[in-house]
């Protein structure tokens, strides 16, 4: 099989460290699916890779090539696939990097089909926000109906789905974000909405049980003063979060985990109109090296995809 277009991380530093090349086409193997990649979704966590910022977390032996998630259609079956045929149109999570590639070869365990009435563009935005949403949501404990949340980023397309889904769950949500995106924000759900560029969350805000940190840096630090006496902070943006959090207090780093079941479900409701999934611009592939650098400067709201065939 002929070589395939990649975005590959070459080192650690700015957007002059990522580049298209061509690498091998890649072979199905045991239980595993090729995957000819439609789109892919965008992520805060590309531009951390990039930089470094969690290799200790996440070690990569480089060149490697970048992306987390995927939709596309099933070019050819490994041995021992059982749930997946040829043209089947797949999303999912890798579980690890490699998604911004034409072709890309995935454990069948992380994919579901693409439920019809949503394009590949469209699937491509669910498979890491929503499921990290809906775990991190719960990663410190059941939400109790009335419980005050706080989400960090909730404009963004893993916020826009913690908003969501903590509704659902009876809790009061506040939310930061832009006062541009505040309109936004209330129409999926936020009780309240608080513009950061002009206000301070903390001085506003206390009595929490949970804080959904989105964001990271000295957000978190300042989020510890609004936490009820039993409340936590989860965080997926600051792997020493456990080294920051003060004595009685409680902080969750949360990684996400690929969870097919809780995907198929939750792209069925955006499917069908019951959750929404913001995506706010598709880029070309030669766009994508530009596109990871704006995720990092430009906050947006719900999430970008690029096109890859």
């Amino acid at each position: 099989m002929n070589d395939i277009k990649a975005l590959l991380l070459t080192r650690y530093g700015g957007p002059e460290t990522t580049v298209i090349s061509s690498v091998p086409a890649p072979q199905p193997g045991p239980r595993q699916v090729l995957v000819r990649v439609k789109a892919a979704g965008i992520n805060g966590l590309d531009w951390k890779v990039r930089e470094g910022y969690v290799r200790d977390a996440f070690p990569l032996q480089l060149p490697t090539v970048l992306g987390l998630e995927l939709a596309g259609v099933v070019e050819e079956v490994g041995p021992g696939t059982s749930r997946f045929q040829v043209g089947d149109r797949v999303m999912g999570p890798l579980g690890g990097l490699g998604a911004y590639a034409e072709l890309v070869a995935v454990d069948e365990s992380n994919l579901c089909r693409i439920p019809d009435g949503l394009r590949e563009a469209e699937a491509a935005a669910l498979p890491v926000a929503s499921v990290s949403a809906w775990q991190s949501l719960y990663a410190a404990g059941p939400i109790q109906h009335g419980q005050r949340v706080l989400i960090h980023g909730a404009a963004g397309g893993l916020g826009g789905f913690a908003v969501q889904f903590a509704k659902q769950a009876g809790a009061t949500v506040i939310a930061t974000a832009r006062g541009r995106y505040a309109e936004y924000v209330r129409s999926l759900g936020a009780d309240q909405v608080i513009d950061y560029e002009k206000q301070r969350f903390d001085a506003v805000v206390k009595e929490v049980d949970l804080v959904l940190d989105y964001v990271g840096g000295d957000v978190l630090d300042r989020s510890w003063q609004v936490l009820s006496g039993k409340g936590a902070i989860v965080s997926t943006t600051s792997p020493d979060i456990l080294t920051r959090t003060p004595a009685g207090r409680r902080g969750v780093w949360f990684v996400n985990k690929p969870d097919t079941a809780r995907l198929e479900s939750i792209a069925r409701e955006v499917a069908q109109g019951r959750l929404r999934s913001q995506v706010s611009e598709v880029v070309a592939f030669n766009e994508l090296a530009a596109a990871i650098e704006r995720n990092r400067t430009q906050p947006h709201q719900g999430k970008v995809i690029v096109e890859v065939v």
